[in-house]
């Protein structure tokens, strides 16, 4: 009998050290975000980017788009690692990012990676000098480099280029077809351009970010074809709430599963009053479910039914949840693999037992006209039975026995 090789080897790409986090070759998919704040705001700043790297963003992108912005820099590296904060930072610049790195040597030297943007540094002869200026400087302070290409910011002149020889064929391509050629030629041939300038390829991440799913992944497979650059991989302006994360779900998990990408952003439009932290959630959950990497024990629980008509168990999956995520930082320091633990809370006695033994630890709680006990099972057996108005207190402390007992100390 033959069997399905259900997983593909990453496509070996170039390893880029990010300010001390490596991005591609063999290292693990690296999660990344974004501030919102007002870069010139120090100390919102800041917090924000502690936020995101406390919740697990491993990379923090912020806006640097006028001088004010570009001062702040320095200050805010200095904060963050005076509390301890040593994550990283990208500078995200557009139209004037050469002036502003030229003008704040602070801030070119305090970033660990620049972001570019090869359609918006300037036009004809001045893009040219505008992107040899911020390469140089990549180089001169040892810096990484984004050159990130999207739809609204393709290099013109090549559009109509490879529009003109298009329209030449005795078969011309659909001209939404021209126009994706476009980004990756834009993207590529940026790249050997600061190649030719003198940033080695060890120092450059491409990506081509697209709003459309099947346009993304279209583009990001012809990508990985073409070269073996470093992979930044996102859903750009993927929206808001659902939408948003099953987009960007969607053409992420195909592209990841076909070993393509080496650093996701979920670009999720924040519903109002909502963390900015749920984008780096978004990620790590992405990344988790296909097995790539662990950050948190993740919970089974059932949908619920027609057998389950109190909602006790799904307030009991949530509180376990949010109680495994609060707890985490505190068990990654003590114990090794805690990451990779299964808990399972499931709502009645049909799929309740065999979840709960398939799990490391788990819950069966009773559905509706069932018996009002609960056994917990740990490794497949079956070692108390859980009853009364603390049943959720009761488990979390079985967790963490459990965890004490399983895992080894650091």
């Amino acid at each position: 009998m033959k069997f399905t090789d259900c997983y593909k080897p990453r496509h070996q790409t170039c390893s880029v050290n990010v300010g001390g986090v490596l991005v591609g070759g063999n290292a693990p998919v690296v999660v990344q975000s974004m501030t919102n704040t007002n870069t010139a705001d120090v100390p919102a700043t800041v917090q924000q980017i502690m936020q995101l790297a406390n919740t697990g963003s491993e990379l923090v992108r912020i806006t640097v788009n006028d001088a004010s912005a570009a001062a702040a820099v320095a200050h805010i590296r200095d904060e963050l690692d005076n509390k301890h904060c040593h994550v990283p930072l990208i500078g995200d610049f557009h139209f004037n990012g050469h002036k502003l790195l030229s003008d704040h040597p602070d801030c070119a030297q305090a970033l660990a990676k620049y972001r570019i943007n090869p359609g918006n540094v300037g036009k004809g002869k001045k893009r040219d000098a505008q992107f040899a200026t911020m390469i140089e400087l990549a180089c001169r302070y040892d810096k990484a480099v984004r050159i990130g290409v999207n739809w609204g910011s393709m290099d013109q002149a090549l559009l109509a280029e490879l529009m003109d020889e298009n329209a030449k064929l005795e078969k011309p391509h659909d001209a939404h077809n021209v126009m994706l050629e476009t980004v990756i030629r834009s993207a590529l041939d940026s790249a050997k351009q600061a190649e030719n300038l003198g940033l080695k390829k060890e120092k450059i991440i491409l990506s081509c970010k697209m709003s459309v799913v099947k346009d993304l992944i279209t583009v990001y497979r012809s990508m990985a074809q073409r070269d073996n650059y470093a992979l930044h991989l996102g859903l750009t302006e993927a929206g808001i709430g659902s939408k948003g994360i099953v987009a960007s779900t969607a053409a992420l998990s195909i592209l990841m599963h076909e070993g393509i990408g080496d650093t996701i952003r979920i670009s999720l439009t924040p519903e109002p009053g909502a963390p900015r932290e749920k984008e780096v959630v978004v990620a790590q959950e992405i990344l988790q479910t296909m097995g790539l990497r662990s950050f948190v024990p993740l919970v089974t629980a059932c949908p619920g039914c027609g057998r389950t008509t109190s909602t006790y168990f799904q307030e009991l999956a949530s509180q376990v949840q949010n109680y495994l995520r609060t707890k985490m930082p505190d068990w990654k320091e003590k114990y090794s693999g805690v990451e990779d633990m299964s808990v399972a809370v499931m709502g009645c006695v049909v799929n309740g037992p065999g979840e709960s033994k398939h799990a490391n630890i788990g819950i069966s709680l009773p559905g509706t006209g069932e018996r009002p006990v609960a056994p917990v099972y740990e490794d497949g057996k079956k070692t108390v039975t859980l009853k009364g108005e603390n049943i959720a207190a009761e488990f979390e402390g079985i967790i963490d026995a459990y965890i004490v007992k399983s895992y080894k100390s650091r």
